[in-house]
């Protein structure tokens, strides 16, 4: 299984009750409504598990998994990355993108040409951060603000317009 097809939305936090739910954090806007099986990492393998039922209370997903069944069963998942495949993943609006979207596309700015590759995208504090190398040199780029002008994901070309100086920071 190819996991560069699949993008993770949280994490099985702990058992909850004693028919094998468990508590999971989501860190993806999401909706369990539509979706009718996940993918646990177990190992390095992706396994994909069918969503019985689950409730929402107190900013808390609780879910049960068919064929988990106790709490013995249900510990098994405690700590292990739940992921869906890409193609469920909402559509965005123009301009807009998933951070691993964006991994290996070209930076160009208007004034200093290519800038060099995307290698992450970080969140740093409340901003996110593009993170390019630029010949071995670490270059951040806020996502937030004036600086990208554009983002072309079929050339999977990203142009920015940065301030005088802002290279040599």
């Amino acid at each position: 299984m190819d996991k560069s097809l699949y993008y993770k939305i949280g994490y099985v936090a702990k058992t909850h009750g004693l028919k094998g739910e468990v508590t999971l954090v989501i860190t993806e806007a999401i909706d369990l409504e539509e979706i009718q099986s996940v993918f646990i990492e177990i190992g390095n393998d992706l396994v994909p598990y069918f969503i019985e039922y689950f409730s929402d209370r107190q900013d808390k997903v609780f879910i049960k998994f068919e064929e988990v069944n106790t709490p013995e069963q249900a510990s098994h998942l405690k700590g292990s990355s739940i992921f869906l495949h890409k193609s469920e993943r909402p559509k965005l609006p123009r301009g807009e993108f998933y951070d691993d979207e964006i991994k290996g596309f070209t930076v160009e700015d208007t004034s200093a040409g290519v800038l060099g590759t995307v290698t992450d995208v970080i969140q740093a504090g409340a901003s996110r951060l593009i993170q390019i190398d630029r010949d071995g040199k670490e270059i951040l780029i806020p996502v937030n603000g004036p600086f990208i002008t554009s983002i072309n994901k079929s050339k999977k070309k990203i142009a920015v317009d940065l301030p005088e100086g802002f290279l040599e920071i």
